[in-house]
């Protein structure tokens, strides 16, 4: 893949430090926070990323079924966070090459539809089964996502990051 200048070069992700922060993720949205419509959706936002940075390893199927995991521990409509996460990994491959060209910020502001889109598709079987609406501050929660987008970007890739090595003979 043809990089931007002044890009650092990322080791490979460890599938051990992958399987950790999806495994974190779930667990933070297992905590007992209350159902506040305006908490932002861990899951999604690793799901995103590791689909954005690692589309071969983390894809659809697997986003589908911590998708139902989430609906058990929820006890939500069985197949409600799958499709949502099924649907948000799906556009996140989409645009993974497209979105890594652009800078941290303008990263935040790509993701944000497809948070978006993913609390929708929630809502909306929420509602279809008899649900009544949160109220507007649902909008809040892919805000906040895509504002966290910028600090799980550095946290998840530091651990890929090379130590600066002059050396005139390697350009690498």
């Amino acid at each position: 893949m043809i990089m931007r200048g002044g890009q650092q070069l990322l080791l490979p992700a460890s599938p051990t430090f992958i399987w950790a922060s999806l495994l974190t993720a779930l667990l933070l949205d297992m905590l007992p926070f209350g159902r506040n419509p305006w908490m932002p959706d861990f899951m999604a936002l690793v799901l995103v990323f590791w689909n954005v940075h690692q589309p071969l390893r983390i894809g659809i199927a697997l986003a589908f079924m911590f998708g139902l995991g989430v609906d058990v521990h929820q006890t939500a409509l069985l197949g409600q966070h799958a499709l949502s996460y099924t649907t948000l990994s799906f556009f996140a491959t989409m645009i993974h090459r497209r979105l890594l060209w652009f800078p941290m910020s303008s990263q935040a502001i790509q993701v944000l539809p497809l948070f978006f889109v993913s609390h929708m598709v929630d809502l909306c079987i929420r509602l279809v089964n008899g649900d009544a609406f949160p109220g507007w501050s649902l909008l809040l929660a892919p805000l906040i996502e895509a504002l966290l987008w910028p600090v799980v970007s550095v946290i998840f890739l530091a651990p890929q990051r090379r130590a600066p090595d002059p050396d005139e003979n390697r350009p690498l």
